[in-house]
């Protein structure tokens, strides 16, 4: 096949998981290797498990792409606005349009206030992209080292938040609304709250937010309570591009596929990462399930250029591990179906393990660049029996 009959494959989003599939495209088929182009609204590419440090000012969270893509993935820096299923095109915010044989949806999720709590989309900081956390953190420059800093959610970002805000000498709040961090099993949970006590961070473990104002937050009983800024980390959103361009979605807008990955609307359209919901049934948002989807997603849509099965989806979870400031951590391990179990390792040595990991994640992409079909995934078999939405014909 020469490189003018070659297929075109749009990877819409350049995260962890559409940068794995990008590099993962370039190890082609039968049919030949297809011409591949990136769309992300950023030139750099944004390490989201570092966010929290770069709000604490001690991190840039941006990489430049030259590193990551390997030879011959071009990158467009643009929004997609629709993806154009009859046509086979993809609609940019520019007014430019990509045509494609397949795409590749890996938009990702974002951090989201909900419009439900009075005053928190005016005043509340989400932290889930690079424009959030850049916001977030030239707010919390101009704060005076005393004032007081509220971060609602208490799972792994709030924590991660908190602990990193402390850290510096801030005071912090940590608003649970229910548990401290509840994929952690309970060991685990008292050796993080070890360390929010040490780091003077005042955990409210029921109390639940129900407004938000410029400079307080008011709790369900009624309480007000001075913050100077809050962080809203309760919860992940995700971009609206797939039911905007007519796709079916699951509740919170991620794209539902079957178990290859592939669309049951469209099967051109292959998703990857957290906008992906494969049988309705999701994995966990995080970089773990994003690494382990991008590359099967490209094998998916490698397979079907060459017009062979592409295989179901596979995937294992060991655990996660949590940053606790620069100085600690925690390693909470999990069963395979991402079940925590009562076994963690914490301490200063687990900080050091915590920071080889987020540099092993771009050594990653960095090799996957270099050598097309590097990326490996935690084979655990595939998922239990899902149930089964009726497809489209296209």
């Amino acid at each position: 096949m020469t490189e003018n009959h070659a297929p075109k494959v749009v990877v819409i989003g350049g995260g962890y998981s559409g940068t794995l599939a990008a590099n993962q495209l370039r190890m082609g088929s039968s049919a030949g290797t297809p011409a591949i182009t990136l769309v992300n609204p950023r030139p750099k590419f944004v390490e989201r498990i570092r966010l929290h440090q770069h709000v604490a000012g001690n991190y840039d969270a941006t990489v430049d792409y030259g590193s990551l893509l390997g030879d011959g993935i071009k990158l467009v820096v643009d929004t997609a606005t629709r993806i154009d299923a009859a046509n086979r095109t993809v609609e940019l915010a520019s007014g430019k349009a990509l045509d494609y044989d397949y795409v590749v949806y890996a938009v990702g999720s974002t951090g989201t206030v909900p419009a439900s709590v009075p005053g928190a989309t005016e005043f509340a900081y989400p932290l889930a992209e690079l424009e959030q956390a850049q916001l977030l953190r030239d707010t919390v420059d101009t704060l005076h080292p005393d004032a007081p800093v509220t971060v609602v959610g208490a799972g792994l970002t709030g924590i991660e938040a908190a602990t990193e805000l402390a850290e510096q000498g801030r005071r912090v709040t940590l608003v649970c609304g229910g548990q401290l961090g509840p994929y952690l099993s309970e060991p685990g949970r008292r050796s993080v709250a070890k360390v929010l006590r040490r780091l003077g961070v005042a955990v409210l473990e029921t109390d639940v937010v129900t407004e938000v104002r410029r400079d307080a937050v008011v709790f369900a009983d009624g309480a007000v309570r001075p913050s100077a800024v809050t962080v809203w980390a309760a919860g992940f959103g995700v971009p609206d591009l797939a039911a905007n361009s007519g796709l079916r979605t699951d509740k919170l807008g991620r794209l539902l596929t079957d178990e290859t990955l592939t669309s049951i609307d469209d099967e051109r359209i292959v998703a990857a990462g957290d906008c992906a919901s494969p049988s309705g049934e999701p994995l966990r948002m995080c970089c773990a399930s994003a690494s382990q989807l991008g590359p099967q997603a490209a094998n998916t849509v490698l397979s079907r250029i060459a017009g062979t099965t592409p295989a179901n989806l596979e995937y294992g979870f060991g655990g996660a591990c949590i940053s606790l400031g620069r100085k600690s951590g925690i390693v909470q391990l999990a069963r395979q179906d991402d079940s925590p179990v009562d076994v963690y390792f914490s301490g200063r040595l687990i900080a050091k393990v915590k920071e080889g990991i987020c540099k092993g994640t771009l050594w990653a992409l960095r090799r996957s660049a270099r050598k097309p079909g590097a990326t490996f995934w935690l084979k655990g078999g595939p998922r239990p029996e899902q149930p089964v939405y009726p497809k489209v014909a296209t």
